[in-house]
């Protein structure tokens, strides 16, 4: 009996606590949901990545609401005052379009928004190994080296190489096909780096790509000190435990030089060890040499 009592009241709990929650649940879902209102701004953003160089359109920007209480600045609230403009620095996908990335009106896209003022875009035709195997990008910082002979000819007068530019900014850098050095009718594949120099440094390079080779160093962005070097002779490069070789201005080629030989190395006689010897009840030292 009273093991019916209890599965009773277990029961009626287990139903009441069901119908409960219903109500609650039911309470709930009609209650209207409150919005917080929060004042806003019209902002242009970019629908998609926009890379340095493109000239916007409308196609490429949208107007998003921005909370008033944390508003960008120098952004805009009309795309049409942002149509054909250049990006003069990296916008990514829904990020505003503010002042500082795009050029001024009526200057157009491309390239020349991005020179900063005082500087000179020099572009450098490399291979992928002076390339520092695609790892030179737009942003990022080398150094331009220069290697050549002597009289500039490319024979073999003493060749050096040096760093004739430091801590220069990579602008952009890509793949073309150049039609020069077409082979089989094809144009063939390479890759040109486009640097922010001083227009002496574009003297400087300009004469390096002329007489010589150009190679470049990659930089750490957090390095900006300029790189300040001598150079390095072929010479110096491969000289050994020998004289160092001079050059022959008469007969145009090197010669050893004519100092003396360093002295030779003293020969060092070997010791002589002794060896204590047991023969029977007798002890005794023999003399090895």
């Amino acid at each position: 009996m009273k093991r019916n009592r209890t599965l009773i009241v277990m029961a009626v709990s287990v139903v009441t606590a069901a119908a409960a929650s219903f109500g609650v649940y039911r309470a709930i879902q009609s209650m209207p949901v409150r919005k917080v209102e929060i004042n806003t701004v019209p902002v242009v953003v970019a629908k998609t990545a926009l890379p340095v160089g493109t000239r916007l359109t409308a196609d490429h920007l949208t107007v998003a609401a921005w909370p008033s209480r944390t508003q960008v600045p120098g952004a805009f609230a009309d795309p049409k005052e942002l149509v054909d403009r250049g990006v003069i620095a990296t916008i990514s996908e829904h990020e505003p379009v503010t002042q500082s990335k795009v050029a001024a009106a009526g200057v157009g896209a491309g390239l020349p928004p991005v020179i900063p003022s005082g500087m000179r875009a020099m572009s450098v035709k490399v291979n992928e190994v002076i390339g520092v195997a695609g790892f030179v990008l737009p942003g990022t910082r080398v150094d331009v080296l220069a290697t050549m002979r002597e009289d500039g000819s490319g024979g073999n007068q003493n060749p050096m190489s040096r760093t004739v530019v430091s801590n220069v900014e990579v602008l952009t850098a890509g793949t073309r096909y150049d039609q020069e050095q077409a082979k089989d009718g094809k144009p063939q594949q390479s890759t040109v780096v486009t640097l922010a120099v001083l227009p002496l440094d574009a003297e400087r390079i300009a004469l390096a790509s002329a007489e010589g080779k150009i190679s470049l160093a990659l930089r750490n962005p957090l390095d900006v000190e300029p790189t300040s070097t001598s150079g390095i002779r072929l010479a110096s490069l491969m000289r050994g435990t020998g004289p160092e070789p001079v050059l022959d201005v008469k007969k145009q080629r090197m010669v050893p030089s004519k100092r003396m030989p360093p002295p030779p190395a003293a020969v060092v006689m070997p010791s002589v060890y002794k060896v204590e010897t047991i023969r029977a009840a007798k002890r005794g030292e023999e003399v090895v040499q």
